[in-house]
């Protein structure tokens, strides 16, 4: 679709960038600040103002909200990290730029944003996650982590290091951010326009806070989704099928270095990663995080819950954790925006933060990420900008990751690629709308089989309804599966009752199935 500017979004451009040809603008070019990170919930960003949030809010990165745009429909093509840290790059669907599964296979031919910039004269760095099979290109530095990374004293390799990856002492949050200050500090005296990725490896799992956070919210109780307890009973077979259940699929205690834990059931995946993510604590860090869990391990063995009380448990324990590891989030957002203040660069450079999808914070009785269910669908942005965005802003169009790489560029002055697919987000700065503007958007999951066991699927997004396809053959002694579901998120917002069928919607099905056709194709969507 083509965007149309309006009148209104020219005139908020500055006399000295003239516009150049609708798509872009030339002159002083701002810097760019992404702070991108891996699984953070919307829930739990406190400007969003969900349940969760305002027992743990987020006042840091709710500044950014406060000082720019909030996107409350912001949303991913394909919720799972490595495609997702493609689509930034590159501004593509996964499908176009081949990284469609963890591991496999980024077609490093695509060309990437930053590359571009750098053809504009931008010196260019990303620092923390990057986890994608391809070396890191159009960045004049970076200073990565190993695979996924580890918290605690963890790995990093940099163009000096030969490849290999060296140890470094601290919390990996802090690290990332101290050495994204560390690269600025040496760019900002060039005057160079910089763009830099803060891409960092919190809150993945396993939800390990920095050890001043570990014992945050011990006497609080964190409300419950609704549908915690959700029975799955409308839905398919791939509900049966999947491993990412607070009940089933995740650990009790979370350290099965405890002896009368190691035989508790739970995914082995999940016990083997324990030890690696451990490993690397030093004896005097091991003895204040033993300490941080000792009585709660010993009140769970002493008493354990059955049932449902189980559940709340498990669910209770995994919350405070993942809302620790985002306070220690919080905390170097706050750092880093205090210091490019102590800069005076606020004013001139636009910052972006959003996460590669978003999370099931408990929501169906799940955690992890990978359906096309909106919490998991679902990504926060805000972005902050004060030339063209006003302070207190909130936008509800849709939104995607693919906009982000387009976005970049024009506010840069560099024309889009005609390849990239997505729309840049400059015409919604003004106040949250615009002319033209898409009105559904297109998922498409392709992670099997893979650990969590979530099935192909491919779908569409409307304003009022949600369309699924999950199909393919099974494997590893599954079935084959073809279902269909549809959701009316007017009625249902919780998505638990598929409607897909049912004679009072039909003519609503028939509508959205010829829609999602036309947008297949329009995307040149494959299996």
């Amino acid at each position: 679709m083509k965007v149309i500017y309006s009148l209104a979004w020219l005139s908020l451009l500055p006399a000295a960038m003239p516009a150049q040809n609708h798509d872009v603008f030339q002159g002083n070019h701002p810097n760019i600040v992404c702070i991108f990170m891996d699984d953070h919930a919307f829930q739990t960003i406190s400007a969003y103002g969900h349940p969760i949030s305002k027992v743990a809010p987020t006042p840091n990165i709710d500044r950014l909200a406060e000082r720019g745009m909030l996107f409350t429909e912001s949303f991913v093509e394909n919720s799972i990290s490595g495609p997702s840290r493609a689509t930034l790059l590159t501004g593509l669907y996964s499908h176009q730029h081949g990284q469609t599964r963890l591991g496999c296979c980024l077609d490093d031919n695509k060309t990437f944003f930053t590359e571009l910039l750098q053809k504009e004269g931008y010196k260019t760095s990303v620092f923390g996650k990057w986890h994608l099979n391809a070396e890191p290109k159009g960045f004049d530095y970076y200073h990565i982590l190993f695979d996924q990374g580890e918290y605690y004293n963890p790995g990093f390799r940099t163009p000096n290091t030969d490849g290999q990856f060296v140890k470094e002492k601290g919390y990996a949050t802090k690290l990332i951010t101290d050495h994204a200050i560390d690269w600025l500090d040496t760019i900002i005296p060039t005057h160079q326009p910089f763009c830099i990725l803060v891409n960092h490896k919190a809150p993945h799992r396993n939800w390990m806070p920095d050890l001043p956070n570990l014992n945050l919210f011990n006497d609080i109780n964190f409300p419950e989704p609704s549908t915690l307890f959700d029975d799955y009973e409308s839905r398919g077979p791939q509900m049966q099928m999947q491993e990412l259940t607070i009940a089933k699929h995740m650990g009790y205690a979370f350290d099965f270095k405890v002896e009368e834990l190691k035989d508790e059931p739970t995914l082995q995946y999940i016990k083997d990663s324990w030890p690696l993510a451990m490993k690397d604590l030093t004896k005097e860090e091991r003895k204040i995080w033993d300490e941080a869990y000792r009585k709660q391990n010993e009140d769970f063995l002493k008493n354990r819950p059955v049932g449902k009380d189980l559940v709340r448990w498990k669910y209770q324990r995994y919350v405070k954790d993942y809302c620790r590891t985002i306070r220690s989030v919080d905390e170097q957002v706050g750092r880093l925006l205090d210091y490019l203040e102590s800069q005076h660069l606020l004013d001139n450079t636009i910052i972006v933060y959003t996460s590669d999808q978003g999370f099931l914070m408990g929501e169906h009785g799940l955690y992890d990420k990978r359906f096309m269910y909106e919490e998991s669908f679902r990504t926060p942005l805000i972005i902050s900008y004060p030339p063209m965005i006003k302070a207190g802003s909130k936008c509800s169009k849709f939104v995607q990751n693919i906009d982000l790489a387009p976005t970049f560029l024009s506010v840069a002055g560099v024309k889009p690629p005609k390849e990239m697919p997505g729309m840049s987000l400059m015409p919604l700065f003004e106040n949250g709308t615009c002319q033209e503007w898409r009105d559904n958007l297109y998922y498409q999951f392709y992670d099997y089989p893979a650990v969590g066991t979530v099935r192909k699927h491919y779908g569409l997004r409307t304003d009022r309804y949600k369309l699924i396809h999950w199909y393919g053959k099974g494997e590893n002694g599954d079935p084959d599966i073809d279902f269909w579901e549809l959701f009316d998120l007017k009625n249902d917002p919780t998505e638990v009752h598929n409607v897909y069928g049912k004679k009072e919607y039909e003519k609503v099905q028939q509508t959205l199935h010829e829609l999602l056709k036309k947008k297949r194709i329009e995307v040149g969507a494959i299996e």
